[in-house]
């Protein structure tokens, strides 16, 4: 019977790059997990409410915020193991979808707001209507 013999450095090159392909995975599937475009810009709604109300189920970013934390770990190991010949693109990668993540919880934030201030504003404005505009 033969046996294969691995040396260190072989070793560790396929486990830089299964680092790699673990990172890259879990770009991937963040990124799967963001709203497409036209679900944040197109919707059907009968008033301004219902259109709130869509886009802020449309601005659910899912499982996308843990998948980039795995990509960050694994990430993180791979660098400070310098496993990595160039991980300049992983990280640009990582830094753009923190980024983005970032920009559509705020912007459900926002609409969340604008989701209970309408209404509230409406009931103020026919209760102004229904006094006839006096104090």
């Amino acid at each position: 019977m033969s046996q294969t013999t691995f040396s260190d450095d072989e070793l560790f090159g396929e486990a830089a790059a299964e680092m790699r392909d673990d990172v890259e995975e879990h770009l991937a599937a963040a990124r799967a997990e963001l709203p497409e475009a036209d679900e944040v810009w197109e919707t059907e709604a009968d008033n301004v409410l219902g259109v709130l109300n869509a886009l802020r189920s449309a601005l659910d970013v899912g499982e996308a915020e843990e998948h980039l934390r795995q990509a960050k770990k694994w990430y993180t190991m791979g660098e400070r193991a310098d496993a990595f010949d160039d991980a300049a693109d992983l990280a640009a990668a990582i830094e753009d979808l923190e980024g983005l993540i970032e920009t559509i919880r705020a912007t459900h934030d926002d609409v969340s707001d604008l989701t209970n201030a309408v209404p509230e504003l409406r009931g103020s404005l026919q209760d102004l209507d229904a006094d006839g505009g006096e104090d």
